[in-house]
């Protein structure tokens, strides 16, 4: 049997090392574009942070309406919406102010066939009074189609401290068991190859509030920490298989016994990302308006985290200097 040592080129698939440049240009430009939709969201006045925040996180009433429509439903603008919600005069309990409904966003969903109003926390009763006042304008609707969700200011930021407290804790737990299961090395890839993935998502998310409003609730948190948990899973398998050929071929250069794992799981990995997919695309296009978003988010990260995985870490850790026999620890 003919020694796979003679010719290290092989059976390469993807020659990673010898692309690599190309590689981090496209990761390069992606992290800026996604930093800079991040800096605009957070220098917006009407924003002021680096993602546009949702109702989830900064309280408020949500108001959504399903319109019944037979073939098509009648024409309904964004105008008309406001003009009624200004105009309207909604009842106030002695002591309290009227919210005022001249900052209420509305949207149209599934051409038109629903409306999702979101506006200072109301009362129940007036809530009612604007789906009342709207039935004019955006009926008939159908019986039992209206939801109204409140959430009090108190509880939002409590929402988003707890979100934010549960990335840092899963971000630091997954930083501390790299750092103690590899080499120093893999451990920094692997959290670069993570913070690359968290970037990017945010960042067309924060392209997305700006351009089209796109408000992130506490489901957006869920998927970022499902992505980190993907990209860390997918980046420690690419880097078992580079630390099986450091102890195979250690006389072999890096750059090749790098080539090597990666055109190994290359397969794995684009049979792993496709089938993970594969839900999600159901999601998008079945799931409804409450799991779009979600599922919008998890579909990117799943896709940006394979590139980073098979691509740009394994990539960066070929400019570290070969050495003969070296192993990454157990």
């Amino acid at each position: 049997m003919a020694n796979s040592n003679l010719n290290p080129d092989r059976s390469l698939r993807l020659p990673l090392t010898s692309r690599r440049r190309q590689v981090w240009w496209i990761s390069v430009l992606v992290v800026l574009l996604s930093v800079s939709g991040i800096a605009l969201s957070w220098t917006n006045p009407q924003i002021r942070s680096p993602l546009k925040p949702g109702l989830d996180f900064t309280g408020g009433t949500k108001i959504q309406l399903e319109r019944r429509c037979a073939d098509a439903c009648p024409d309904l603008s964004v105008s008309s919406i406001n003009n009624t919600l200004t105009s309207l005069q909604l009842p106030v309990e002695p002591g309290r102010r009227a919210p005022n409904l001249d900052t209420a966003r509305v949207q149209l969903l599934d051409r038109g066939q629903s409306v999702v109003l979101r506006m200072p926390a109301l009362t129940a009763s007036q809530g009612q009074a604007v789906i009342q006042a709207l039935e004019p304008v955006a009926g008939p609707l159908e019986a039992g189609g209206q939801s109204v969700d409140t959430i009090g200011p108190s509880l939002g930021v409590q929402l988003l401290r707890s979100s934010l407290i549960s990335l840092l804790v899963a971000f630091t737990g997954i930083a501390l068991y790299i750092t103690i299961r590899y080499d120093r090395r893999f451990a920094f890839l692997a959290l670069v190859a993570l913070a690359h993935d968290i970037v990017i998502v945010c960042g067309v998310f924060a392209w997305l509030g700006l351009l089209t409003g796109l408000e992130v609730d506490s489901l957006f948190a869920v998927a970022l920490l499902t992505i980190a948990g993907y990209s860390v899973n997918d980046t420690v398998v690419v880097f078992d298989r580079i630390r099986e050929r450091q102890r195979e071929d250690g006389d072999l250069p890096l750059t090749v016994q790098v080539d090597r794992a990666v055109s190994a799981t290359l397969t794995r990995t684009l049979y792993t990302s496709g089938t993970t997919l594969l839900p999600l695309i159901a999601l998008i296009l079945f799931g409804g308006s409450t799991l779009y978003w979600f599922a919008v988010a998890l579909a990117l990260g799943v896709v940006v985290g394979s590139w980073s995985s098979i691509a740009l870490a394994p990539s960066l850790l070929s400019l570290w200097p070969s050495r003969s026999g070296a192993q990454a620890s157990a």
